[in-house]
């Protein structure tokens, strides 16, 4: 087993990729969850150096100026989201696979930088209706932030023939074992 692996989960916001990334984590013992790095503020659940790595919107350009990140994106007006370099130097210096959960485009840059050492997988909600009233449900951002996220989940379903896998997450358990069985395969060979 090589772990100089890297396992790419994309979705657009909403579609369950966090929650089908903690479920890998949890079942697979050789990975281990690449902490980006956000010019956002926590949501109320989330903790520094766990969940995100959270900067500044000045802050996070000062890294982009320094050339620590690996990719990075401006996924919204001054709200960016990358990866940093020390990251993942850290977790293959464990010999670890490293599992990322990313925006698309952070997924396809990732995608390119890794090559064959990446699989990278999509997870697309069934429809953008569902996808709404999924971001709805969770509560946790302004109505002018959910129609963002809906106008930019509709470009993001653009790019998902780009991936190596493409999973309609339309239920959360047999998509978890979906993608569970796609990675297991990947990591053990």
């Amino acid at each position: 087993m090589s772990y100089n692996k890297a396992i790419i989960v994309s979705a657009p916001s909403g579609a369950g990729k966090t929650t089908i990334v903690h479920y890998l984590l949890s079942q697979i013992p050789e990975l281990s969850f690449s902490i980006s790095a956000c010019s956002r503020n926590p949501r109320h659940n989330e903790k520094e150096g766990q969940d995100y790595y959270f900067y500044s919107p000045q802050e996070f350009k000062k890294r982009i100026e320094d050339h620590a990140f690996l990719e990075w994106e401006e996924v919204y007006d001054n709200m960016f989201y990358g990866t940093l370099k020390e990251e993942v130097e850290r977790l293959w210096a464990m010999n670890k696979v490293i599992i990322f959960d990313v925006d698309v485009m952070g997924g396809l840059n990732l995608k390119q930088h890794f090559g064959q050492d990446a699989l990278a997988i999509f997870i697309s909600p069934p429809s953008l209706k569902v996808l709404e009233q999924r971001l709805r449900k969770r509560a946790t951002d302004s109505e002018d932030v959910i129609k963002m996220r809906l106008a930019k989940a509709e470009e993001e379903m653009s790019y998902k023939s780009q991936f190596d896998l493409v999973i309609v997450n339309d239920d959360l358990n047999d998509t978890s074992e979906n993608v569970f069985s796609h990675v297991n395969t990947f990591v053990c060979s």
